[in-house]
């Protein structure tokens, strides 16, 4: 029987509050862990950051990722993508499953704002064919976003099996929803939120979500639940509103 996944996408900030005044990621840890989720997609992960080490008391030994798996996901990955002086950040894959490989890719629109995309390829059992999961947190302008969205495409038109489970999720910056009709008709994925709700998830900001940034896209999945997580207990921890979906594997005669 193949298995239902519960799947989450989140935009940490780093672990810190709003204006850096505090550390929230012990807080981020435990509501990610009350989500029992099979496999988290991060985004601004900070791998490293001596002078926020120095500052915080809370701040911990390990890089973010490997702190917030805390052996509930027992397979990380991490893509470093923004390097700077003190330290770097970018984003992770948390997964109960085993991750076969995985790779992270420079999409960086230009000198000034560097990002990535981080492709796994998980080992699930009952799926028969290995799961690609992509993480990615696309540029703040338009024509930065357009580029990466065709860096995208040709990675996965590349590197995934057309009959190969997929899963993109992360931080799209798209809030004027331009990217959704090219991924559908060249990719063939579906936005959960759009399939479960018939539109996208507001997601920022998290206090009081009207932007649509976040997304989360399948194929080979149908989609049987989708929520955004904004309440008391999530809006002080980042700026961005978690994102959760059940997906159940789409059936093949």
């Amino acid at each position: 029987m193949k298995p239902d996944l519960r799947i989450a996408s989140y935009n940490i900030h780093k672990g810190l509050s709003f204006f850096n005044r505090r550390v929230v990621l012990h807080d981020v840890r435990d509501r990610l862990m009350g989500i029992n989720a099979d496999i988290v997609f991060l985004q601004e992960v900070q791998g490293h950051h001596a002078h926020h080490a120095w500052r915080f008391d809370q701040w911990p030994a390990k890089p973010q990722h490997e702190f917030l798996a805390g052996g509930h996901w027992h397979a990380t990955a991490y893509g470093r993508n923004a390097v700077y002086e003190h330290g770097h950040h970018g984003n992770a894959i948390l997964s109960r499953f085993p991750i076969l490989n995985w790779e992270n890719v420079d999409i960086s629109a230009h000198a000034f704002e560097n990002r990535g995309l981080l492709h796994c390829e998980l080992d699930v059992p009952g799926l028969g064919r290995s799961l690609h999961a992509i993480c990615l947190h696309l540029a703040l302008n338009e024509s930065g976003r357009r580029k990466q969205i065709h860096q995208l495409g040709e990675r996965i038109r590349r590197m995934v099996p057309d009959d190969a489970p997929l899963i993109v999720a992360g931080d799209f910056n798209d809030w004027r929803q331009r990217v959704d009709r090219y991924l559908a008709e060249e990719l063939g994925v579906k936005e959960v939120f759009e399939t479960a709700h018939g539109r996208p998830a507001r997601s920022f900001p998290a206090a009081l979500p009207l932007f649509t940034l976040d997304r989360i896209y399948v194929r080979g999945f149908g989609v049987t639940a989708a929520k955004v997580l904004h309440g008391s207990h999530w809006r002080s921890l980042s700026d961005h509103a978690a994102l959760t979906a059940h997906l159940r594997p789409a059936t093949t005669k």
